[in-house]
């Protein structure tokens, strides 16, 4: 092997990497399970601990919170927490940006829009479709009564002059801004919740924003949060010496009534007398009290007028706490009477001492009203841009319209007048409180300046854009996953992969002896590699990604299956150990092969990534990495020890005494049965195709839309009970044993398709009063809903799948299973130059694909697992047409080896040996993958049994479809002129 000195150094600096990446999740796990052992359950004292230690080093130079960014991210299937998908409305977005169009046309087609939406279409590509269908040409988009109004006008608005196709290009954009802002405000929302390394992304152009909270609990109130429609506001401001003598009487009474808390919370009340005493010098009735930190004011850090002071992001909840008890709000004097205290932006500050950088945010009080209604809204403002002020300074400046133009001058002229300031506020968060030092301001123009850098003025015009703009924010997905859940999840994912990992092991040991254990060494080393790229790249570990892991074990070993094998051929043939290992590493020996096979395989996989979502996304990119790592390791690692082990004069034969005469001088006249194969496969085939037309499949609701409940009781209830109770609820429900015998799954479709917090909370508060009579007294509604640690009863598991999001996935699936086997056709075409070979594998791919959907369809109403069509279940066709098309590709590599070669008899001759001399191979391959299977259908845990099922029927039927159907098709399809052509040629 050439270079092998780069390729050993290479590999030792990636496996010296990938244990560096794997440590941060050891030191970050250790220190977890030393807080769960201070807490002793409690979650909130769990938390506390960790945030108390957050920038304490743990590991090297790292503090804990370093550390913990840098470990493996765990999905919410594992973790626990919340899943939420939102859609921006861009329906009301096309309102706003009409101005509120009267036109008939217009809101025509607007409502066509929703009727008529196709699965996977954007709502506003189904809006200018309905639009052209419905003003025929009679009606422009830029006409002055729809698009070309006062809040399009402008160098890049809508002029009536544009045609539909200029005017689309400026919408899309406009929607686009305003997605953004929308996602730029729920960011900001996220920022204030608290969680470890939430996520939220953009899903393309749909509008479609999906967020993913790890550790989330209260999900009725983090939806409340998430959905509310983006709120802007302004209010003026009260000063800090205002404030600041009923800010010291409540510290003052706190102080009392918690000493406790104080006590015992050193590390906060450490805060040098000195920050508080200028503090307080501020104001003028306060100057006497310098001494006087209590724990309003020990957690407070110094600040200018009109901000009362800053605190840190950890002791925010706490102050929320203080301010809105009843008896501390009873001692607001009368000025202060209908105060609002708001928080503003977060900011990053640098520690002077220590020079690490924290959180803060500053803490406002407001001037608000009886009726809570602030002086000026958002709605006033018609456009807002990211500029630079005359000191060459980033600022944002305000168009507002005529009435807002007179309130604007109204209230600077009062803040000039009293030298105060003005509150921007946006979902209840204060952007800028800028103050008035030029007199007021007339003609609806303004600029919000201060500390802000380029990006921030520009998403904070996006922001005030998006105030004008107001679109609702439906959650059309949502999953929960209690912790408890995700800790069975990773107890069985470990136990499968153990128990997979050693049978693979034990296996390759029996049947190539020394040979197999340098398997293995490589087979370790992947694994390592594996963990390596994911941890670095920050790629996300779920369930069905773990499945992934236990699966590539078995793939891993197939390149040194297909190798070993051609070694053992070279050896039979009379070459020495060391030209056959070298053969066997050789384009004419096992690598083409192996190039072949696995390309079929990461072509499946790719498109399983662009059109999976969430954890099948997960299970797709992790085999994905799993193809990649195995096959440097068994191409090179095994390489490195078999020539290592050749040097020392090792005797390999490849074999053991036991397996020594297996498959050797195999003959099986594999087309002369052809005829029987044909007929068993076509009644399977008829007999799926009458029973998917008569016995349907069981649908999940990824696929038909609806809501599923995992609930757990403390005794067994008969399925068919709780399913009529939830019928007298909902109108219609399933109810089904899930894994354990306590344990069901609830499924309905009530009020699916209406969308709002007070809808997922009515049907959770439904659910809870049809089943409470199942538990004890002591079961209270948020016990039954709400996720925590430890969780042993009630909902452990939830789910919401809208009617739309629904119809974008099971388009995606049909795309996806399509998309997969015309890519692998085109693959085959191109690679063995005839499209015989392409059509026999994909004859083979569509039989194994009605067999695993038949025996589906046949078996889902009376299986004692979930047999269930979905995402997951999409995720195991594409896997098994991975792993059929491989098979096949082996079978066909040898044929046109054979062809190029000298091989005597046939064609079919030729295929029939093809097929025998490879069978070694195709058995150990789908021996392992069986073992690996089988395994995780054991122990991987009721939520991935299905998902396994199929992936486990789908190897078993791939690999007779290689052997039976694949070849025969091949062989038939080719001429009887091709066929004499050949014989003459091998036989002359």
């Amino acid at each position: 092997m050439q270079n092998r000195g780069l390729v050993k150094f290479f590999a030792i600096i990636f496996a010296l990497v990938s244990i560096y990446q794997l440590s941060f999740t050891f030191v970050a796990d250790s220190v977890e399970s030393k807080a769960k052992e201070y807490a002793k359950g409690d979650s909130k004292k769990e938390l506390k601990y960790l945030d108390s230690i957050g920038k304490e080093k743990v590991f090297l130079f790292y503090t804990y919170n370093d550390v913990k960014g840098k470990k493996i991210n765990k999905g919410l299937d594992l973790e626990g927490g919340m899943n939420v998908q939102l859609q921006i409305s861009v329906k009301d977005i096309l309102k706003g940006l009409s101005n509120y169009s009267k036109n008939p046309v217009f809101n025509k087609s607007l409502d066509d829009a929703s009727k008529n939406q196709q699965g996977n279409q954007t709502y506003i590509d189904a809006f200018f479709d309905a639009f052209k269908n419905n003003s025929n040409g009679t009606v422009k988009l830029a006409s002055p009564d729809i698009f070309a109004n006062k809040n399009l006008e402008g160098k890049d608005g809508i002029n009536f002059e544009m045609t539909d196709k200029e005017a689309e290009k400026v919408i899309r954009k406009k929607v686009d801004e305003s997605v953004d802002s929308a996602f730029d405000v729920l960011r900001k929302r996220i920022d204030q919740f608290g969680v470890t390394q939430p996520n939220i992304q953009k899903l393309g152009e749909s509008g479609r924003i999906l967020i993913e909270l790890p550790g989330a609990k209260d999900q009725d109130r983090i939806k409340k949060l998430l959905a509310g429609t983006a709120q802007l506001e302004f209010w003026a401001t009260f000063k800090a010496e205002e404030v600041m003598p009923y800010l010291q009487t409540v510290n003052e009474v706190l102080k009392k009534t918690e000493s406790n808390k104080t006590a015992a919370t050193t590390d906060t009340a450490a805060k040098p007398k000195d920050d508080v005493a200028k503090m307080l010098a501020q104001s003028k009735d306060t100057a006497n009290t310098a001494k006087a930190v209590g724990p309003l004011f020990s957690k407070m850090i110094p600040s200018y007028s009109p901000t009362l002071g800053k605190y840190l992001k950890k002791d925010t909840a706490a102050v929320n706490e203080y301010l809105r008890r009843p008896d501390i709000k009873v001692l607001l004097p009368g000025n202060l009477h209908f105060a609002k205290f708001v928080w503003g932006k977060p900011e990053t500050e640098v520690d002077e001492k220590t020079k690490t950088e924290n959180i803060t945010f500053a803490l406002y009080a407001l001037k608000g009203t009886y009726n809570n209604v602030p002086p000026m809204s958002g709605g006033v403002i018609v456009n807002a841009e990211d500029t630079f002020d005359q000191f060459n300074h980033p600022s944002v400046n305000m168009q507002m319209n005529f009435s807002g133009a007179k309130k604007w001058e109204e209230m600077t002229n009062t803040a000039f007048l009293e030298k105060g300031n003005i509150a921007i506020v946006l979902d209840n968060i204060v952007y800028s409180a800028p103050g008035v030092t030029t007199g007021k301001i007339s003609g609806g123009n303004s600029s919000i300046t201060g500390n802000f850098d380029v990006t921030e003025t520009k998403d904070l015009a996006n922001v005030l854009r998006a105030g004008k703009l107001p679109a609702s924010a439906d959650i059309i997905q949502s999953e929960v996953v209690g912790p408890s859940l995700g800790q069975e999840a990773i107890d069985n994912g470990i136990m499968s992969s153990i128990v997979g990992l050693l049978l693979v092991s034990l296996w390759m040991i029996v049947y190539y002896g020394k040979a197999g254990w340098y398997a293995n060494i490589a087979l370790a080393v992947n694994l390592l590699f594996l963990f390596g790229v994911m941890v670095s790249f920050g790629f996300v570990l779920t369930l069905p990604g773990i499945a992934g892991i236990v699966l590539t074990m078995g793939t891993a070993v197939d390149a040194n299956i297909i190798i070993y094998e051609r070694a053992k051929e070279e050896l039979r043939s009379g070459k020495s150990l060391e030209d056959a290992i070298k053969t066997s590493f050789g384009w004419k020996g096992a690598m083409r092969s192996i190039v072949d096979a696995n390309v079929t395989h990461i072509l499946t996989g790719i498109v399983l990534v662009v059109f999976g979502t969430g954890p099948i996304k997960g299970f797709a990119i992790t085999l994905l990495i799993g193809i990649i790592t195995s096959l440097f390791t068994s191409v090179f690692i095994t390489r490195i020890l078999l020539d290592w082990s050749t040097a020392r004069k090792n005797n390999l034969t490849f074999v053991t005494p036991m397996s020594k005469n297996w498959f050797t001088n195999f003959h099986f006249d594999f087309l002369g049965i052809k005829k029987w194969t044909y007929i068993f496969s076509a009644s399977v085939v008829i007999v799926s195709v009458a029973s998917l037309a008569t016995n349907g499949v069981n649908y999940g609701t990824d696929f038909l839309g609806g809501r599923t409940f995992q609930v757990r009781f403390d005794k067994v209830l008969p399925a068919e009970e709780v399913a009529a109770e939830m019928k007298t609820i909902f109108g219609s429900a399933e109810a089904k044993v899930f894994g354990d015998p306590t344990q069901l799954k609830i499924t309905t479709k009530y009020k699916v398709a209406e969308h709002g917090t007070g809808v997922d909370e009515e049907v959770n508060k439904m659910l809870f009063e049809g089943l409470k009579k199942h538990y004890g007294a002591d079961m209270t509604y948020d016990k039954f809903t709400n996720v925590y640690e430890g969780k042993k009863l009630g909902v452990v598991q939830s789910s919401k799948v809208g009617p739309t999001v629904a119809a974008d996935i099971k388009t995606n699936a049909y795309w996806a299973v399509l998309g997969a086997m015309a890519i692998v056709f085109l693959y085959l075409f191109i690679s063995f130059r005839k499209w015989q070979y392409s059509l026999g594998a994909i004859a083979a791919v569509a039989h194994d694909v009605i067999f695993v959907l038949g025996i589906y369809s046949l078996l889902w109403k009376y299986m004692p697992f979930g047999m269930e069509i979905d995402q997951h279940f999409i995720a195991a066709i594409l896997t098994v047409i991975g792993y059929s098309m491989n098979d096949t590709v082996i079978v066909f590599d040898r044929v046109r080896e054979f062809l190029g070669g000298k091989t005597k008899g046939s064609f079919n001759d030729i295929v029939n040996k093809s097929i025998n001399t490879t069978m070694s191979r195709t058995v150990n391959t789908s021996l392992t993958m069986i073992f690996v299977l089988s395994i995780m259908f054991i122990f991987g845990g009721e939520s991935i049994r299905g998902f396994i099922f199929a992936m486990l029927v789908g190897i078993i039927v791939g690999t007779y479809s290689s052997l039976f159907i694949a070849t025969p098709v091949l062989c038939d399809t080719i001429s009887k002129a091709e066929h004499d052509r050949i014989e003459e040629e091998h036989n002359s």
